[in-house]
């Protein structure tokens, strides 16, 4: 059975707009989901992207406004009409709930968290809203939180935000096949179409940056 390597954040827009689209692509295609929270702003800071407060208004105005109007209305995904009020809560929490989770039940527990954030403009970084959440797969909400920030959990956490770096991952969504990254939920198509086969090898180079 394949398997899709997916890097994002518990509070990734753009990993909530394609996660039900993502599901049904790993369900047609029989194929694996192998979840990788990770911290967000440490990857991206690690390829130059700027932190999301060092962002001009244009970029926020278009990517995190305009951008994911059109894109919750082409996937037919509900969407609130504001920044979430809780965005720049700390992530090690509901990241951790993710890892922690039965393998069996993870798909379903990044896609309700993803959902409350930016659907029901929750707090996914309460205790209160994750053993919600958890409570409803039929899990033990409260033990599920208390491991979310076991060592073990959290050193998972960083291990996967240290691969994310090591991969060259510039935000979040991203996904590997075979090794190869598809980068952001616009490219779930693609990804897609590799899984019924193969794209021709890369051949493309680009000569190195000169620093000077």
């Amino acid at each position: 059975m394949r398997k899709i390597k997916y890097f994002y954040s518990a509070h990734s827009a753009y990993a909530y707009l394609g996660s039900a689209a993502l599901l049904e692509i790993c369900v047609r295609h029989d194929c694996v989901l192998v979840h990788k929270p990770i911290l967000l702003s440490p990857v991206v800071e690690a390829v130059g992207g700027l932190p999301f407060a060092a962002r001009t208004q244009p970029h926020v105005d278009y990517f995190f406004g305009r951008e994911l109007e059109r894109w919750a209305e082409l996937r037919g995904v509900p969407i609130i009409n504001h920044r979430p009020t809780h965005h720049d809560n700390p992530l090690h929490l509901p990241n951790g709930v993710i890892i922690a989770t039965p393998e069996a039940l993870r798909d379903q527990m990044a896609h309700a968290i993803l959902k409350a954030h930016w659907r029901d403009d929750a707090d996914i970084a309460d205790d209160g809203t994750l053993i919600a959440l958890a409570e409803r797969l039929g899990l033990d909400g409260a033990g599920l939180v208390r491991a979310a920030l076991e060592p073990a959990v959290q050193a998972q956490l960083d291990a996967y935000t240290e691969e994310a770096i090591a991969r060259s991952v510039f935000g979040s969504p991203c996904y590997f096949l075979d090794g190869e990254m598809f980068y952001g939920q616009d490219r779930l198509d693609i990804l897609a179409r590799a899984l019924e086969r193969p794209f021709a090898p890369a051949r493309f180079t680009n000569p190195p940056v000169d620093p000077s």
